[in-house]
């Protein structure tokens, strides 16, 4: 499970789950006495209001957080989530204008009214399924909960570390040193010096550097194929080392490389 794929949207949606969580242990209705019930004592009223509110939250954060994507009965775990959301507040709703439902023989129903518990899980419940309604509409939700952290600056793309393979030492014939002249101190006798249009390659156009998606994106084959080798996740930084017009050839955590066709939105390390 990828935690940093996680959007603000869904934050909301995990504030919102536990608030009805704790509603769910407070008074259904005002009631004079300690004699008032709470939603666990009317079974019906708990499992759909309350736990099947939880539990949309719980399958909307899942499949978030999957690596791909799983469905039951040809349904998202995330669109299942939504639908339990939006059950949540339709019984809230209900039972907060009829409070007393199965206790009305045991309880006067006169001057009798919603109790904190139904009052908070109605509020609760409408904050959990406009979050997980607007989410995907609302580019504001869909930034990362949890910011990654700043990338080092990235070093180009094929070069080696200094004093690393192939990086020249002291020793190393200086650039622009003439043709057939005496080796400096430390080079080898008789080592010709290379042109210096040899040494200096002209400066790539394009510098590698890291970025994060705003919202989780395909990438595909660089021969051009439709279909997606990864997805990239809000969150994450990866490098891209290539750009080929709009779209930028990037190298994910595990090595993979591919295109990013879409890249608008992006943050830049």
């Amino acid at each position: 499970m990828n935690i940093r794929s996680l959007t603000r949207g869904d934050g909301a949606v995990i504030g919102a789950a536990v608030l009805l969580f704790v509603a769910s242990f407070l008074d259904t209705f005002d009631k004079s006495g300690n004699g008032a019930p709470n939603a666990w004592d009317n079974l019906g009223l708990v499992m759909s209001m309350y736990v099947g509110g939880i539990a949309g939250a719980v399958l909307i954060v899942l499949a978030r957080a999957l690596p791909q994507p799983l469905k039951f009965v040809g349904l998202d775990l995330g669109q299942i989530g939504v639908g339990l959301t939006v059950f949540s507040v339709w019984t809230a709703f209900w039972s907060t204008i009829d409070p007393l439902g199965a206790f009305s023989d045991e309880f006067n129903a006169a001057d009798i009214g919603a109790g904190s518990g139904l009052i908070l899980g109605l509020i609760a419940a409408l904050v959990l399924a406009a979050a997980a309604v607007a989410t995907p509409l609302v580019p504001a939700l869909q930034a990362a909960l949890i910011p990654a952290p700043k990338p080092q600056a990235p070093q180009p793309y094929g070069a080696q570390p200094p004093g690393g393979y192939g990086y020249p030492g002291a020793g190393a014939p200086q650039p622009g040193q003439p043709y057939g002249a005496q080796p400096q101190p430390g080079q080898p006798f008789g080592q010709q010096q290379p042109p210096a249009a040899a040494q200096q390659p002209p400066a790539p156009d394009f510098s590698p550097f890291w970025f994060a998606v705003p919202v989780p994106r395909p990438l595909f084959a660089e021969d051009g194929s439709t279909a997606p080798i990864a997805e990239l996740a809000p969150g994450t930084w990866y490098l891209a080392v290539e750009q080929r017009g709009t779209a930028l050839v990037a190298q994910t955590q595990d090595g993979r490389r591919g295109v990013l066709q879409d890249t608008s939105g992006i943050q830049r390390g």
